[in-house]
């Protein structure tokens, strides 16, 4: 099972201290080069503005992510979450066996078992008859108790609803993909935010297990563990976090129970949409409480090693989160700030390749301001936000380690300003292309078989 855990208090404030200290030490020293290369008449008014506006935004997110602190509970409200039935949800298609063992291997394994684990095989194409008996007995041995069914391909939503049903009983659904490897702590951790009854969804933290594979995946454990600790621990602070990892999620049971019906049959221009399931879940819990990131639940899924993998991962990744952004434009209140905070990523969206273009093709000609400049800066912020992959420790993943990936991270920015922002425009103009994309085949096998646990 996966070994993590958050590092303690007193390396937060000093990274938070460190990373807030940077970014204004960054923006002055915009502000005074601006100043001093401008045109005879004084420096383009927009530029300041535009600088201003967005280390503004910066400093903004950076104090409300570092004000993130895992959620506990009273002795009341544990000892209520202590007699809840736990349910968890496990979509499997196509997955590699050892990366299911694993999987099933890590439920097993938690300091507070689940009460129940329905695993449905949704029509793959792999035999899974060992693993099933493996599992069965074990969840024998262990208490827990377990269904596994198989059925025609109908797609992950249909097949977690299959495995809901048989949960009738359930106070709260996990839902986990058939690759995730917990750490010990998980069930536990994610459960405590549920202590406070506005609370509806909770997310956990993901880590890629296969960091270690190559440049592709060292980039991307970074980029998925800076976004989450950065983005969606600012949106957890304020109780509206707007989407939810696949991986692992927690959801009270009424969410699931009460929008079956939408969730399995949404449609998007008239066609069915299979795909963005974690972010529609995470919109109904929205629509009913607060939504919130418990970053103390950890967990480790296998990540895309091949350039063609992760781009259709991203470009899957990119269609749902255009057609979300409608639905949430669409549904959540104009007096809620998830609302308000949608409609500015929308904004950044729609300005983002503009303002790249004018601030690294007009800007260095025009008003003067150096092209090192507009460099660096991005660098050092993009620094200042890779500070949070610092906050977690792994076993085996010493901090010399961390520190190696650390430095990938104005790789990590080009690549997202660059591929990663073409991709999410042509993400946006196709969406209406709902198909999966991946997994047709089994595409990532686990290079060490799990020992049996």
């Amino acid at each position: 099972m996966a070994r993590i855990h958050p590092a303690s208090a007193l390396p937060r404030r000093v990274l938070a201290a460190v990373g807030l200290t940077v970014l204004a030490g960054a923006y002055l020293l915009v502000r005074r080069v601006e100043a001093g290369a401008g045109p005879p008449g004084g420096p383009a008014p927009a530029f300041g503005t535009l600088y201003t506006a967005m280390f503004g935004w910066l400093a903004w997110r950076t104090v409300l992510a570092y004000c993130e602190r895992p959620h506990r509970a009273d002795p009341a409200g544990q000892a209520a979450l202590d007699r809840a039935h736990v349910a968890v949800l496990v979509p499997v298609f196509n997955e590699d066996p050892g990366w299911l063992r694993r999987c099933l291997a890590s439920l097993l394994a938690q300091s507070r078992p689940p009460d129940a684990v329905h695993v449905v095989d949704d029509g793959s194409k792999v035999d899974y008859r060992r693993e099933r008996e493996w599992f069965r007995a074990a969840c024998r041995d262990a208490g827990v108790a377990v269904s596994w069914q198989r059925t025609p391909n109908r797609g992950k939503r249909a097949a977690q609803l299959l495995a809901a049903g048989r949960a009738p009983e359930a106070d709260f659904f996990l839902t986990i993909d058939s690759d995730t490897d917990l750490d010990t702590e998980a069930v536990a951790e994610l459960l405590r935010p549920f202590a406070d009854p506005r609370v509806q969804s909770v997310a956990g933290v993901v880590l890629a297990a296969n960091a270690e594979k190559n440049l592709l995946t060292r980039c991307t454990d970074l980029y998925m563990t800076v976004w989450q600790l950065n983005e969606r621990s600012a949106q957890s602070v304020l109780g509206s976090v707007l989407v939810n990892t696949g991986v692992l999620a927690a959801y009270r049971a009424a969410v699931v129970r009460e929008h079956a019906r939408a969730y399995l049959g949404e449609t998007f221009l008239g066609r069915p949409v299979v795909f963005s399931d974690d972010s529609m879940l995470t919109l109904f819990a929205k629509l009913r409480g607060r939504t919130v990131q418990q970053p103390s639940a950890l967990g480790l899924a296998a990540m895309p090693e091949t350039l063609d993998h992760h781009l259709r991962q991203q470009l899957r990744w990119m269609r749902g989160s255009a057609i979300r952004t409608c639905w949430r434009l669409r549904y959540l209140p104009l007096t809620g700030y998830a609302f308000w905070l949608q409609a500015a990523h929308l904004f950044t969206a729609a300005t983002g390749g503009v303002l790249f273009l004018w601030l690294f093709l007009w800007q260095p000609f025009t008003v003067g301001v150096p092209l090192w400049l507009l460099l660096v800066v991005p660098t050092v912020i993009s620094y200042v936000e890779a500070l949070r992959y610092l906050t977690v420790r792994r076993h085996g993943h010493p901090l010399r380690r961390q520190l190696a990936v650390l430095a990938l991270a104005p790789l990590t920015l080009l690549w997202g300003m660059t591929v990663l922002r073409a991709l999410k425009w042509y993400g946006a103009l196709t969406c209406a292309r709902t198909g999966w994309g991946t997994r047709q085949d089994v595409e990532l096998a686990l290079s060490v078989p799990p020992v049996d646990r």
